[in-house]
């Protein structure tokens, strides 16, 4: 069998299963249940910003943030890397592909949701249940820990924020899953996406992902890209078929990522992948799940596609992370950065909140941070990271310097000629006789500097 981590070891290697302890009754006896103790707090047990139920512009904080922990790199990933073999060993993973295993990893990472207070989680398919010899044996295995998954949010009270499905990691997919030359190969990605789409509908998940780590190309020479991309269209109106059909109602997100491991991905950022739902008449079915990671790769700022999927109201979720801007790939580390957050939580106040979406930490620990409690404390920070964000965008708004400045910058398309160009209704020979009128415009500065003054003063 192949192992489906999402970080998969450099090459894998048949051990046998260590031997576990079967009765353990806490996975992190180290870790407190985490509270909330205020900014002048040193414990990096606890939060210092995060306080779930108090309340901010109507909303409680926990309502504007839905903080969401990802099964992959968290519980699957332990540290490798393409240089190097994995680095973590986790005392409650036999590493083996047993049910058994699986379900113990399950207990351990109900109990980390708890102790950080989380409310969600997601999960690749080969996340949670090993794949089978066969379809078959796999749906089987998925089944089996659906159930045992719906038995443990309904104790913890966790719900689940999205499901998706692993169509990068098998060799099958070494071509693409959607956008494959093979049609065989389509229709496995295909059954992988309806079984996905069941669960997720079983443990009410509120969206449904669709990240194509492999639909793009290695090369143009033997690539159709047209026709990949029609096919890529085409799976996804199945899958609102079968949603419909079926009762589901799960928000459908798209994930944009410009490249890794493919050269080139076709959904490559925001607007790419706008373009691509408008052109095939899709829009009105997905909106975006934003990994900030993937839009720096792309050559935008951490918050560009954030701001882009709001404005054109295709804002569905965040997977909030962020890279190294010193290392040319998806680093995918916990967001420590709260003037960037406060961006990212600007944009979420202003369209009202992320709805069915949340912030999920698509994040990894440092392969060298390799203590369990390490796993606790990026998200303790990245938490409070995005709650101080959230009090800053917050601040920043109800003091109103700097929506006010936005604002009056644009202000010559409030009335006049300006608003008449808004209205569509100004023609080339109406601007050309407005120069003639008006003469040449006033030069008029950009003030860059004071905007970033003003920030400043919140963060």
């Amino acid at each position: 069998l192949i192992s489906m981590s999402f970080a998969p070891t450099s090459a894998r290697v048949e051990n046998p299963a260590k031997k576990l302890k079967t009765d353990i009754e806490e996975f992190f006896p180290r870790v407190p249940t985490i509270e909330y103790k205020g900014p002048e707090s040193t414990d990096p047990l606890s939060y210092r910003f995060y306080n779930p139920d108090e309340e901010i512009m109507g909303k409680k904080m926990k309502e504007w943030l839905r903080f969401s922990v990802c099964y992959w790199h968290t519980f699957r990933g332990k540290g490798a890397d393409p240089f190097g073999a994995p680095t973590m060993k986790r005392h409650y993973d036999d590493e083996s592909d047993s049910m058994e295993n699986a379900k113990r990893r399950a207990d351990a990472a109900f109990e980390l949701f708890t102790k950080l207070g989380v409310e969600y989680y997601t999960f690749h398919d080969r996340d949670v249940a090993p794949e089978g010899a066969s379809l078959a044996e796999s749906n089987a295995n998925f089944e089996e820990m659906a159930d045992y998954l719906k038995v443990k949010q309904e104790e913890s009270g966790v719900k689940l924020l999205w499901a998706t499905q692993n169509l990068f990691s098998n060799p099958r997919y070494m071509n693409g899953a959607f956008t494959n030359p093979d049609a065989h190969v389509l229709a496995y990605g295909c059954a992988q996406v309806k079984k996905v789409l069941d669960v997720n509908h079983k443990l009410g998940g509120e969206n449904l992902v669709f990240w194509g780590g492999r639909e793009g190309y290695m090369s143009v020479l033997n690539t159709d890209m047209k026709r990949e991309i029609d096919h890529m269209a085409a799976v996804f109106k199945m899958a609102i078929k079968y949603k419909e059909q079926n009762g589901m109602t799960p928000q459908f997100l798209i994930e944009p990522k410009p490249r890794e491991p493919t050269k080139h991905q076709y959904d490559y950022d925001a607007q790419t992948t706008i373009a691509f739902l408008k052109t095939y008449g899709l829009d009105d079915h997905f909106k975006l799940n934003i990994e900030p990671n993937h839009t720096t790769l792309a050559g935008h700022d951490f918050e560009h596609d954030i701001m882009i999927a709001s404005k054109y109201g295709m804002l569905g979720s965040v997977d909030s992370n962020t890279g190294d801007p010193l290392l040319g790939w998806d680093t995918d580390q916990f967001p420590m950065d709260f003037k960037k957050a406060s961006l990212v939580m600007g944009v979420i106040i202003d369209q009202g909140g992320l709805g069915k979406g949340g912030l999920n930490f698509d994040c990894k620990v440092r392969r060298e941070s390799t203590d369990d409690v390490d796993l606790f404390i990026g998200h303790i920070g990245a938490m409070d990271t995005f709650a101080r964000g959230l009090r800053i965008a917050a601040k920043i708004r109800e003091e109103g310097t700097l929506p006010k400045m936005l604002k009056e910058r644009y202000a010559s398309f409030d009335s006049g000629f300006g608003k008449k160009v808004e209205d569509g209704i100004v023609t080339l020979e109406d601007c050309e006789a407005y120069i003639k009128e008006h003469g040449e415009p006033e030069q008029r500065s950009g003030q860059q500097e004071l905007y970033e003054m003003v920030l400043n003063r919140f963060v």
